[in-house]
């Protein structure tokens, strides 16, 4: 079974850092452009980043712009989010998503996802 599977998320204080990862398991992602996106609780799923297969295309969400930075390494067949000057309001569940066609920012363009990573920032 097709699995992404999240690492990374934890408790930070207001202003740290967190790098997530996001790796696939039963197949390689290498044709599929990534996307993050996070939901906190009584909210709907968010864009936060993409990425398109080659690393070459990279496409934010207003309120992370600046602040996180998407990137991939083939070779490893993984996706990371480097998440700088945390705020409380990033608290979220992240999730991680595979998409043949190419970056986009609304969920139902993904096909494949991840069970999610939790993280939480406290002020």
């Amino acid at each position: 079974q097709v699995q992404l599977v999240e690492s990374g998320g934890g408790l930070v204080q207001a202003g740290g850092s967190l790098r997530l990862s996001c790796a696939p398991s039963g197949r390689t992602f290498l044709r599929y452009a990534m996307g993050w996106f996070r939901q906190a609780p009584g909210k709907e799923r968010e864009f936060v980043a993409a990425i398109s297969w080659s690393g070459g295309n990279t496409v934010y969400a207003d309120s992370v712009k600046g602040r996180f930075t998407i990137s991939r390494d083939n070779a490893k067949n993984t996706v990371y989010l480097q998440m700088n000057s945390l705020k409380p309001e990033d608290t979220a569940v992240y999730y991680c998503a595979a998409n043949r066609q190419g970056v986009a920012i609304i969920p139902r363009a993904y096909d494949y996802w991840g069970q999610g990573t939790q993280v939480t920032v406290s002020s």
